[in-house]
């Protein structure tokens, strides 16, 4: 851990809080920076957002995660002391091991935030209150077996943004990565390549996520909520 550095601050995805569609919904940008933002957009059919919100405090198994991408994930190698099942993943650390695409597995680990500390705390309700976003999940994150952290244990290389809109036929996913955020100080930075891979496999272990999670939520008797029976 670096104690004399700091995360970058969060760059500006206010664009995400707004339906209307955006320059890019789904490909690879090079920023003037040299980081690389990834986006992705998602149709989850028969989920909402509440029960995407939900998946965060629930997954805490190998055997789950796989679930999530049969492929692509290997191992869960575990969450932090803040992770609460079934009530809290903000301010939570999880470690795992995952492939991207036709990248080999490398380790990974992610450490979660409230949104409303991202984006303008009355911009956000708003969304929320207009039914523009019906959940966000945010986590700063990083890839290898040595990701650099600061004195708070945020990764410094990259940010990543999951912000769910409900549909009548289930919810739509925009997914932001932004990458290479720290790279002056390890001398690389990620490719096009590595880009087009992370963008394959978000959209993969979200569709595979959309097929199984409202049984999974309801089955959970997630939230209390009564299940809704199709007869």
């Amino acid at each position: 851990m670096d104690s004399k550095r700091s995360a970058t601050p969060w760059l500006d995805h206010s664009a995400l809080l707004d339906p209307s569609p955006m320059m890019i919904e789904t490909g690879v940008q090079r920023l003037e920076s040299g980081a690389l933002m990834v986006a992705v957009r998602t149709d989850l059919h028969g989920c909402k957002g509440r029960m995407f919100d939900w998946w965060f405090k629930f997954f805490d198994t190998t055997q789950h995660i796989k679930w999530w991408h049969p492929v692509d994930h290997v191992e869960h190698r575990g969450w932090d002391d803040k992770w609460r099942k079934g009530e809290n993943y903000y301010g939570a650390s999880i470690h795992a091991v995952e492939s991207l695409a036709e990248i080999p597995p490398v380790a990974a680990k992610l450490k979660f935030h409230d949104p409303a500390t991202i984006f303008d705390p009355m911009k956000l309700k708003q969304a929320l209150s207009d039914a523009h976003v019906s959940a966000v999940v945010a986590a700063r994150i990083g890839f290898g077996e040595h990701v650099q952290l600061d004195d708070s244990g945020d990764p410094l290389n990259g940010q990543m943004l999951h912000v769910a809109r409900d549909t009548d036929w289930g919810c739509v996913l925009r997914s932001r990565f932004v990458l290479g955020l720290d790279d002056q100080s390890t001398g690389s930075g990620p490719t096009d390549a590595m880009g087009l891979a992370l963008m394959r496999h978000c959209y993969t272990e979200f569709t595979f996520l959309s097929r199984f999670l409202p049984s999974l939520y309801f089955g959970e008797r997630a939230n209390g909520e009564v299940v809704p029976l199709p007869w």
